[in-house]
């Protein structure tokens, strides 16, 4: 019974451990998502201002 109770609290260690790490990831990964996007924008806005056209990011090159 000892052993089992001493494998449940190391598995639950190991639980709130991951979960800790999980949540961190996400931050980072949520940081990063916003980090690109305010990227893109920057890029497409000065894309926009040197072209004067409308910079779509779906768009195929034109000599395809």
């Amino acid at each position: 019974m000892q052993q089992l109770e001493e494998q449940i609290a190391h598995l639950t260690r190991m639980v709130e451990e991951m979960s800790d790490v999980v949540a961190a990831q996400q931050g980072e990964i949520d940081h990063l998502t916003r980090r690109v996007a305010m990227l893109m924008q920057r890029e497409a806005e000065r894309e926009q201002d040197q072209s004067g056209g409308v910079v779509l990011g779906d768009e195929r090159p034109p000599h395809y």
